[in-house]
């Protein structure tokens, strides 16, 4: 049982570490912000909210692979590399693909809500 506490805190230490240093993970957080007080405000039925709820999880996700991935390649690859930066644009490239059907499935909820 100490051993599932541990993994939690390491797993919360991992979340705080991405919240504090990474600005983007910043601007996620508050457009889930946004987005939470604009579909409560819109009343969103359940299943438009499954749907904000897992594009919100995927872009988190993602944002928190893209800053592993990068640590990682920073740590195995000090020196400039031109194969460790493709590595960091192609993570860098998965956050964009989610934020990108994040911002898609949005639309889709929201515009006829507001029109």
């Amino acid at each position: 049982m100490r051993r599932l506490i541990k993994s939690f805190g390491y797993a919360l230490s991992g979340i705080a570490y991405t919240t504090k240093t990474q600005l983007n993970f910043k601007i996620h957080l508050l457009a889930i912000a946004v987005v939470s007080l604009s579909g409560w405000f819109l009343k969103l039925t359940i299943s438009e909210w499954l749907w904000i709820v897992l594009a919100i999880g995927l872009v988190l996700v993602t944002e928190l692979v893209n800053t592993a991935i990068e640590l990682l390649v920073d740590l195995v690859s000090p020196a400039f590399n031109p194969q460790a930066g493709k590595v960091k644009d192609i993570a860098a490239g998965a956050v964009l693909i989610a934020a990108a059907i994040a911002v898609v499935t949005g639309a889709i909820i929201f515009i006829p809500k507001l029109i």
